[in-house]
């Protein structure tokens, strides 16, 4: 083996004199001798296709002269990039050999407290589970690629890094790349900005660095647009990995077609899998929060949970600060248990003054006032569209003004169940940003009770 490096290094001497600096750089001194098959063949490593394709394209002739120069006329030479030098190894190399990954993915850039043991899954995400858990299974081959989207906070990043911490236990010889797009797009950046003798060398080692990988999962894609150079860049990354069965995965906070990029781009995202996760719902927050608990070593009553399960928060990370903020609350009295005193204690900067001004009675008398309906039947039983609309009405105003737990407006309503005030509520909130008249007669009322209070 040291007789064919110094051979190798004789002919790399040569070709110093055929091709300029920088080709020299970027091409041929990366190519690396594995052996003389046969006695006849010379097989060496290109580190990509890329730089395979380089060579064969550009500088054959001259290689060939200069190979001849120093083995001799009767050797031939192959060219082999990473995949081919993976299986001419397997062909040749002693089992125990080939037990020894390649690559050992890099662990340190997953947060290992986001798995998929400790993911909650409810109707919200369980497309998205199974997707992820899919592909982390079988990546290049299911789902690729595999495209999640939805708000902020709702566990998009989590699942990413799931998918990262299983492929490093169970797929170490696999070269994982997790980055965001705004540091894929400032790395690319930098490789533009390099003096003109280097530049082409920085983009090459950008471009070998996110082609070379077997899973690409790239984080807030939306932030791609209108960056029309890393546009066009990440355009071709994603084709040079797609076209070698490479596993790609993306988040974003909207759906591909929402997205300002090409129409090309947008048939990329689109000839894999494409999933949403949703607001989760009641059930789905309260085995968030139990499990978050049981993470943090949060002891909480159940009424707590119930509590800050039942506020209409908007993410999952808005809902876990309010379970930490009640807990610390607690441990500042020396509690080692929180209970509702410490839940009203954390929020009532929120709903004290409220409360102070507002009572449900006043609201229930209000819209009664306004819709020429008995208390009776406001809080009754009756069903029809004249009282229904009214009582949702009623409901949403004590939630949205008061804060007070689901569970008690429920008892207001003759003991309706909290899921039953839960859809009230969302209802008309749901009308509200699509209703003129709705959106009117609400703040009509708001401006009603607060001129009574």
């Amino acid at each position: 083996m040291q007789e064919l490096e110094e051979m190798w290094q004789k002919v790399l001497t040569k070709m110093q004199n055929f091709v300029s600096a920088i080709t020299f750089d970027l091409w041929i001194a990366k190519l690396e001798p594995i052996e003389i098959k046969d006695d006849e063949t010379l097989i060496l490593w290109a580190p990509s296709t890329l730089a395979k394709n380089q060579i064969l394209k550009n500088n054959i002739n001259q290689l060939t002269e200069c190979i001849h120069e120093v083995f001799g006329e009767y050797i031939h030479f192959e060219i082999l990039d990473k995949d081919e030098k993976e299986k001419y190894l397997a062909s040749t190399k002693p089992a125990e050999e080939l037990a020894k990954p390649a690559i050992i993915a890099d662990r340190a850039q997953f947060n290992p407290k986001y798995t998929f043991n400790n993911f909650v899954v409810g109707k919200s995400n369980q497309f998205c589970y199974a997707a992820a858990h899919a592909v982390a299974e079988n990546p290049g081959t299911k789902f690729n690629p595999l495209f999640i989207y939805s708000g902020v906070g709702l566990g998009k990043t989590h699942l990413m890094h799931a998918i990262g911490n299983y492929l490093t236990e169970f797929s170490p010889n696999l070269n994982i790349k997790f980055v965001t797009c705004e540091k894929f797009m400032n790395e690319y950046i930098e490789s533009l900005g390099v003096t003109e003798g280097g530049k082409e060398k920085a983009v090459f080692e950008f471009r070998e660095k996110y082609r070379n990988v077997d899973v690409l999962m790239i984080d807030d894609i939306q932030f791609i647009a209108n960056k029309n150079a890393t546009k066009e860049e990440f355009f071709h990354t994603f084709n040079d990995l797609y076209q070698n069965n490479k596993q790609i995965i993306i988040t974003s906070d909207r759906s591909p077609s929402e997205i300002d990029v090409e129409d090309r781009l947008k048939t990329r995202f689109s000839c894999g899998l494409i999933q949403d996760m949703q607001i989760p719902d009641f059930e789905t927050r309260m085995a968030i929060l139990k499990k978050k608990a049981q993470i943090e070593r949060f002891y909480l009553d159940d009424e707590v949970l119930n509590f800050i399960a039942e506020k209409p928060f908007t993410n999952i990370r808005e809902m876990e600060g309010a379970l930490s903020k009640v807990f610390f609350f607690a441990t500042l009295m020396g509690k080692k248990t929180a209970n509702m005193d410490d839940a009203r204690e954390a929020f009532k900067e929120d709903i004290i003054e409220k409360q102070e001004r507002i009572t449900p009675e006043n609201i229930i008398n209000i819209v009664c006032e306004y819709f020429g309906i008995t208390q009776n039947e406001i809080t009754g039983k009756k069903k029809s569209k004249e009282i229904v609309e009214p009582r949702m009405i009623a409901i949403y105003l004590i939630d949205d003004l008061l804060d007070i737990p689901l569970v008690t407006i429920g008892k207001i309503f003759g003991g309706r169940d909290h899921t039953t005030i839960m859809h009230s509520r969302d209802k008309i909130g749901d009308q509200i940003k699509k209703d003129n008249k709705m959106s009117a007669i609400i703040n009509d009322l708001k401006s009603k009770i607060g001129k009574n209070n």
